[in-house]
């Protein structure tokens, strides 16, 4: 369906949107969009490092519990305990 349209067309298009709403209004609106997809990115990125962050700081004592579960495991007794 879009192949079909022409440079030609879209001209036409594009004058009747300007008639219609303005230049001034129409850079009002592309401002407005850059400015929202603007935040709407740093948004996105800072969410990204937040939970960068928290999977940071998890990783960070699994590794700990790790070490003490090693640490922690009872030897083998030398001296079984005699059965009663």
């Amino acid at each position: 369906m879009l192949g079909n349209i022409s440079i030609w067309q879209l001209v036409i298009v594009l004058a009747i949107i300007i008639l219609l709403f303005g230049t001034k209004k129409l850079r009002n609106i592309g401002g407005d969009l850059g400015s929202s997809l603007k935040s709407f990115k740093k948004a996105i990125s800072d969410e990204d490092a937040k939970l960068n962050a928290d999977s940071a700081q998890r990783s960070v004592p699994a590794d700990q519990d790790a070490s003490f579960a090693e640490s922690a495991q009872p030897e083998s007794r030398s001296n079984p305990l005699p059965n009663k």
